[in-house]
């Protein structure tokens, strides 16, 4: 891993690794933490989450609170990441949504014309004070781990409003951006600025980074991205440039799309399995780089997982920094354990020099 000379007075005093490698600067270790290690996975995030639906818990201060924790205290990971949904904004501003177990959201009244449009309205703080809550409380319980506050990006908040539901093809959502393009960006217009605001008051409550989801920009070539959407998540991650936190970019399926997702602004950009670490640096420049193991390799023998995340972490000394991640979200299925040990090899383990 490389490290910037030119560090200033404010970064020498950064300690946390995890903000450490996203800033370029050498950490104690290689920080690690888990897309989706809020929750899924943990007994006792089952258990909290008994009866209550998915996005009622995402509203609830108390919730958010605990459920963040969990996987800190169990695991010993270097960053906490924020309990919520990338829908969660949409509801926030009235949009008539659900997220249905085994499905995922799902739209009432999906939009796709014009006069739909002002059902965007803006996000006030008002609409997530609870939200807000949470976070100024998970700052106070973290002490000096790092919260991640996130969104969802615009391609894929537009896909999800679009279609009414997930989508395999995104046949509605690409249909509506080639035949109306001034509707298409009339409509990722509205959602960069609802994202923007979530952010700003994640970011404004304490959070250290955040990190914009593009779920679904894998589905896009790469002049269909550099037309319809990069303009937009380049708007959201510009517009907290100012509060100097980390910002992470991450899509599925995107391995294409790299260079250009660093391009729209992101510090450090993550990069999902179906790419090596080692290709993926030489397309993201002088950006640091957050993955990449598959999720599924946790289901391995632990040498076989060790193996493989010694691999990553060694590829990963080539770039301005690197953070060890998953190349997608912990599958529920996995066994918590498999993710302490996981977390305990990555802070031991010592590259040959």
């Amino acid at each position: 891993m490389t490290h910037d000379v030119s560090a200033t007075a404010v970064d020498s005093a950064i300690t946390s690794p995890f903000l450490r490698a996203c800033r370029g600067l050498e950490p104690a270790h290689t920080p690690v933490w888990f897309m989706r290690q809020a929750g899924r996975s943990l007994p006792e995030y089952l258990a909290i989450r008994e009866g209550v639906p998915m996005l009622e818990s995402c509203f609830r201060t108390d919730m958010v609170v605990e459920i963040t924790m969990q996987p800190v205290r169990r695991h010993g990971v270097d960053a906490a990441i924020f309990f919520s949904d990338i829908v969660v904004p949409l509801k926030a501003i009235g949009v008539d949504l659900d997220i249905v177990p085994g499905t995922g959201p799902v739209v009432a009244d999906p939009i796709r014309s014009a006069d739909q449009l002002a059902t965007l309205r803006d996000l006030e703080p008002d609409d997530v004070t609870s939200i807000t809550d949470a976070v100024k409380g998970l700052v106070q319980e973290l002490g000096d781990t790092p919260l991640i506050g996130f969104a969802g990006a615009p391609f894929t908040l537009a896909s999800y409003l679009v279609e009414g539901g997930p989508s395999r093809d995104h046949r509605r959502t690409k249909e509506l951006m080639y035949r109306d393009p001034e509707l298409w960006h009339a409509l990722l217009g509205r959602i960069s600025a609802i994202a923007s605001q979530f952010l700003r008051l994640q970011v404004e409550a304490g959070a250290s980074a955040i990190q914009l989801f593009d779920s679904w920009a894998g589905a896009l070539s790469p002049v269909d991205y550099d037309t319809y959407v990069r303009p937009h998540s380049a708007a959201v991650l510009e517009s907290v440039a100012d509060l100097d936190v980390p910002r992470i970019h991450f899509g599925v399926g995107t391995g294409e799309l790299l260079s250009r997702m660093g391009e729209a602004g992101a510090d450090v950009v993550g990069v999902d399995w179906r790419v090596p670490l080692d290709e993926a640096i030489g397309r993201v420049g002088s950006r640091a780089v957050q993955g990449n193991l598959d999720p599924t390799v946790l289901f391995a023998p632990t040498d076989v997982v060790h193996e493989r995340a010694a691999r990553i972490i060694d590829a990963g000394r080539a770039a301005h920094g690197h953070v060890f991640n998953l190349g997608h979200g912990v599958l529920p299925a996995t066994d918590p354990d498999a993710l302490t040990r996981l977390v305990d090899f990555v802070h031991g383990y010592q590259p040959e020099s």
